[in-house]
């Protein structure tokens, strides 16, 4: 799916014309038009109200990446949520409590899968760089995979938002990839 795609997706999911988004972003009916033709692109600001907006990541917005089912990004209050019963961190307590009747929650561990240009450069300033980089730009994120009533998720908790999509193809093993990232299960936040 394009991003002209789905922003006309998230608009009319959200019950907006592109008349009405265009005066809640204050920009005109024609620009609007134009980012759903896929003629132009808003410039960051515009992308940061959209996402406000109509309740979907950036990420979501300009991934190449397909779902079955659109993101769904929600406000949270980590201070709600502690360890305990299978969750070592507030994250987890707030992911479970997300998915109460979920059989599995696997926190995972990213790392970027890289090219071979990549790893030339990552070998010439120091194996591990590149993806201590990657970690550091999205420090603060926990990613799970969830598998409830034969469904899997795949969500990440960050200070402020969970944000959960249905996967379009399941996952086994103890690692998969999903983008251009590698994720393997750490721990079952549900195991007794």
């Amino acid at each position: 799916m394009t991003f002209s795609e789905k922003l006309k997706e998230a608009r009319k999911n959200a019950g907006l014309t592109q008349e009405q988004l265009a005066e809640k972003l204050c920009v005109s009916r024609q620009a609007v038009t134009k980012w759903e033709t896929g003629k132009g692109l808003p410039d960051i600001e515009n992308m940061k109200a959209i996402s406000g907006l109509l309740n979907v990541s950036i990420d979501y917005l300009l991934s190449d990446e397909e779902c079955d089912v659109q993101e769904l990004r929600e406000k949270i209050d980590l201070e709600k949520f502690s360890a305990g019963n299978g969750a070592r961190n507030p994250k987890d307590a707030c992911c479970a409590a997300k998915y109460p009747k979920a059989e599995h929650i696997y926190a995972l561990h990213r790392q970027k899968k890289m090219s071979k240009a990549e790893w030339v450069a990552d070998f010439i300033i120091g194996a591990g760089t590149l993806n201590i980089y990657d970690s550091i730009a999205n420090y603060g994120q926990i990613y799970y995979l969830v598998e409830s009533e034969g469904k899997q998720f795949f969500v990440c908790v960050d200070d402020d938002f969970i944000t959960s999509s249905a996967l379009s193809s399941k996952y086994e093993g103890k690692k998969f990839q999903r983008g251009k990232y590698i994720y393997k299960k750490l721990y079952d936040i549900k195991a007794k």
